[in-house]
């Protein structure tokens, strides 16, 4: 595997295209006050959350607030040959809003109404720009819930684009298991519809998949149908320390291979809940920390949560705290959900260079421990919270932006990273997909070959490469 060079990763190489005036006048005469060119708007649409040094912005901002307006702008953007950048609420990680090679930025966060709920078929249809808060506040009087939680407020629209998952994943899936059916502007402007709402279906190819974890490249998304869930009859939480991670991991591996149909099981290092501690203050034991949730019936839950409680025993686990009602459990997902937030603020000025790597539940112990031990020797701060049920961990490198040097080390503990997880017959990322950070791990993990026919796939459908190019693999 080569390595890629910190430079390629945290200085993107910008190559921006002309944006003609007449393409301005055009937008602006189509979308009024709906296209902005103030610099403090651009700005907001041209970074997220991801470590890279600062790109140039869109030249332009739409504001979209229907399924035509976005057909028109890209029409437009398609006529001049300017590219496209999707934006929900700018939480991706890898470089995915950053216009590396100009062009315009049509933001969906007006696009946020639930749409349809069939709640007896167990399914929604919501705008792109819905957040997952939002669709759950509105959707809990029918007894239902949409379970997919990555952590931040994100929108149904970047969800569906990254293939996001997030805690609950080892129980009910990721966006590409509970995404049914799409409306999609393509790079063309027209707006085609894949998938049904029907629970099956063989009628040809499966273009909901392909769009589903595109990252924008092929289209923009404008309505998006995903399967809902009972709201389970009771939910006990809990949390549990560890005197080791590879006690805690051991707990995880036995738990899962026993088949304990655990909801959420999180992990949390000594480091991120001393940060945690400060942040909230939460008061948790200093050690690395579980954090699980049971879903079912009361005597389900109560015997799964002994199973379990039982394992971690024999792991060393201690100081058990169990949570059933819903302030209760909110106060102890506190620490995972605040993790991020907590550990940038444990390092003012800091960023944080996130890892995803996701591997068998079988090889997770030797993937992590080994990378533990690897960035414990780098001296270089950091956190660790991991989706550990389905095998899926994030590092979170803390790098001053003024020194070169942690840069690279975070990056060069990455690469290690993500080399460990590759030969241990895993992937590059989990949920916060390719972007621009991981292009050179995408090639390394599935080969050019691949690699070549997504970019077939991508010149049959956007052949004049609009559609946020520069992402996921170069043309």
């Amino acid at each position: 595997m080569n390595a890629p060079t910190p430079a390629a990763h945290l200085a993107p190489v910008v190559n921006a295209r002309p944006v003609p005036q007449v393409f301005i006048d055009a937008l602006k005469a189509r979308f009024g006050n709906n296209c902005s060119t103030a610099l403090v708007i651009r700005e907001q649409h041209g970074r997220d959350e991801s470590a890279f040094a600062p790109v140039p912005p869109p030249s332009a901002v739409i504001f979209a607030e229907c399924t035509q307006d976005v057909a028109d702008a890209v029409k437009l953007a398609s006529e001049y040959k300017v590219p496209v950048i999707p934006f929900g609420v700018g939480s991706s990680l890898e470089g995915h809003l950053l216009a590396v090679q100009g062009g315009i930025s049509i933001d969906l966060t007006r696009m946020n109404k639930v749409l349809s709920i069939n709640a007896e078929d167990l399914t929604v249809t919501v705008q792109p720009g819905v957040t997952r808060k939002q669709l759950n506040e509105e959707i809990k009087s029918t007894g239902l819930f949409f379970p997919i939680d990555p952590g931040a407020d994100a929108t149904l629209g970047g969800m569906s684009a990254t293939r996001a998952s997030g805690t609950n994943a080892v129980r009910y899936g990721t966006m590409r298991e509970n995404v049914l059916a799409l409306e999609v502007v393509t790079a063309s402007g027209e707006i085609i519809r894949t998938g049904t709402r029907a629970k099956k279906s063989s009628a040809g190819y499966d273009l909901t998949r392909l769009f589903v974890g595109s990252e924008g490249t092929l289209g923009v998304m404008t309505e998006v149908t995903v399967r809902l869930f009972p709201l389970p009859e009771a939910i006990s939480a809990a949390i549990c320390s560890f005197p080791s991670i590879e006690k805690a991991v051991q707990t995880v591996i036995q738990v899962i291979q026993l088949g304990v149909p655990i909801a959420r099981v999180e992990l949390i290092d000594h480091n991120t809940v001393r940060m945690v501690n400060a942040y909230a203050k939460l008061g948790l034991r200093e050690e690395p920390m579980l954090l699980m949730e049971f879903h079912g019936s009361p005597a389900g839950v109560k015997e799964q949560a002994e199973t379990v409680q039982e394992i971690a025993s024999d792991h060393g686990g201690n100081a058990f705290e169990w949570a059933t009602t819903p302030e209760e459990r909110t106060r102890l997902w506190t620490a995972r959900h605040n993790a991020y937030f907590a550990a940038l603020q444990s390092r003012p000025g800091c960023r944080a260079i996130s890892t995803d790597t996701c591997v068998p539940i079988s090889k997770l112990a030797d993937c992590l421990l080994d990378s533990v031990t690897e960035t414990e020797a780098s001296g270089l701060p950091y956190f660790l919270v991991g989706h550990v049920g389905d095998g899926n961990f994030h590092f979170g490198y803390l790098i001053d932006p003024e020194i070169p040097s942690e840069r690279e080390i975070a990056e060069d503990l990455n690469h290690k990273l993500v080399s460990r997880a590759l030969r241990l017959g895993g992937t590059c990322t989990g949920e916060h997909g390719i972007g621009l950070h991981k292009m050179d791990f995408l090639r390394t993990e599935t080969g050019e070959g691949a690699v070549d026919m997504m970019r077939t796939i991508k010149r049959a459908l956007d052949p004049h490469n609009i559609m946020n190019p520069g992402k996921i693999f170069l043309m």
